[in-house]
């Protein structure tokens, strides 16, 4: 059984921004998998069903994403998960716009939702898979991560977007070692 959360914010307002593509990769991951992700339990909208013979759940926690943490330390200890088998998918500032990056385990990077989770989990030690989303100009990093894409950038990130579901595919089918080796670039 795989748990597979896609961090962003709740609200029209938050839709398409940078912070948001965890959720972005949720979207296609659900029209490629076959998953409704309408339900309301964990503190976010799930959904529930099986590929290659793997139960799947996929998250959009809902608790803003500062408080990310709550929703995933909900569903792991509900499905009694070992942590491997909990993947996350985020924005990353310190990596170019489209850039992919699927580790094992590691710390935040000053990620705030990734701190929460980490907290809550008490643990590092679960795959992750970040999208790049550039650096702020300006150095103003709030208003960055709750902007949007220019249109140059869009077409980039829809083809990030895609290259990250098919990854979180491939751990869920070969592991996260052949993922790693295919899509970090």
């Amino acid at each position: 059984m795989y748990l597979i959360a896609g961090l962003g914010n709740p609200g029209r307002e938050y839709e398409g921004t940078r912070h948001n593509v965890g959720f972005m990769v949720i979207d296609v991951l659900s029209k490629k998998l076959g998953i409704e992700v309408s339900r309301l339990k964990f503190k976010s909208l799930m959904g529930e069903g099986y590929f290659n013979g793997e139960k799947i759940v996929l998250l959009k926690p809902q608790t803003f994403m500062n408080l990310s943490g709550e929703a995933l330390y909900d569903a792991v200890n509900f499905y009694k998960l070992p942590l491997e088998n909990v993947i996350v998918i985020y924005d990353d500032k310190d990596l170019d716009v489209g850039k992919i990056r699927i580790r094992r385990k590691g710390s935040s990077g000053g990620h705030n939702g990734m701190n929460s989770i980490i907290y809550l989990l008490k643990s590092e030690d679960f795959p992750r898979v970040r999208i790049g989303i550039g650096r702020p100009e300006n150095g103003e990093l709030v208003r960055h991560v709750l902007g949007r894409f220019n249109e140059e950038e869009k077409k980039v990130i829809e083809e990030a977007v895609e290259k990250a579901a098919e990854a979180v595919i491939d751990i869920i089918e070969n592991g996260i070692e052949h993922a790693m080796s295919r899509f970090n670039g």
